[in-house]
């Protein structure tokens, strides 16, 4: 399959320090990627350049076979690469059908002027409508963000990223802060709401990786140790010894 997005020999580096050396990657359309590696592997600097946040050092980033690796993170959006963030970044005090209006209208380049005229649009009710019944929220639409659970928060800012329609979406820890008992039946709900788009996510959740992923890319000082199917992975006893093994936590954030 032809890829989706892509990158040639991507590097990072702030002053002498380097963090990503020559990374080659690539994600095909429809398919999904774990970027897993252990704290300090550079993982939230590869999102972060990949998405416009932080400049390359060297190399390019592809999407669609179009050179995006010097454009800023709106035009990267408009041309389908969007991201989502391990914090929240929700409207808490609008209820959460307004949530889904506003990012629906957002993704689009029309004129809408006030937030009443937005429920008159018969294309944005049909797909909030659609986003909150594949996040099980329908029944919630009227409640504000701020009394939902945080896990629902968590996929609400999925579907916001989803709004646009774009054809590559970033998530980065998206079961973070997540008790287990909300992150269980996560990996489903994810998997519903961005069929039909290529996705790439880092976690340090494993449930989520090895249920969610097609593919995993295992960083490790910068560079992308090796690939495999989740299977293939998890037997990888390079892998087994740097990252799965029993020594050494995985709580805390990345470089």
């Amino acid at each position: 399959m032809d890829a989706v997005l892509r990158t040639d020999n991507l590097s990072k580096s702030f002053g002498g320090l380097s963090i990503l050396t020559g990374i080659t990657f690539s994600a095909a359309e429809r398919e999904r990627v774990a970027i897993i590696g252990p704290n300090g592997a550079g993982k939230s600097t590869f999102f972060n350049v990949l998405g416009g946040q932080l400049p390359a050092s060297n190399g390019h980033i592809f999407l669609e076979g179009r050179d995006i690796t010097k454009l800023s993170p709106d035009r990267r959006l408009h041309l389908g690469l969007a991201r989502s963030y391990q914090i929240n970044n929700l409207f808490f005090t609008l209820p959460l059908l307004d949530n889904m209006l506003l990012a629906l209208y957002g993704g689009e380049r029309s004129h809408v002027h006030v937030l009443q005229s937005l429920y008159s649009r018969r294309n944005y009710a049909d797909e909030a409508e659609r986003l909150l019944e594949l996040m099980e929220l329908w029944d919630k639409r009227f409640e504000t963000v701020a009394a939902l659970s945080y896990g629902d928060q968590r996929l609400v800012e999925i579907a916001l990223t989803l709004a646009c329609k774009p054809k590559v979406v970033l998530l980065d820890e998206p079961t973070a802060g997540l008790p287990t008992s909300e992150a269980l039946n996560f990996a489903a709900k994810i998997r519903r709401l961005t069929a039909g788009t290529t996705l790439v996510f880092c976690a340090h959740d494993m449930d989520l990786v090895f249920n969610l992923a097609d593919r995993i890319a295992v960083l490790y000082f910068g560079e992308i140790l090796c690939e495999g199917t989740p299977g293939e992975i998890s037997c990888n006893a390079k892998v087994q010894e740097i990252y799965l093994g029993t020594g050494g936590g995985e709580a805390g954030t990345d470089a």
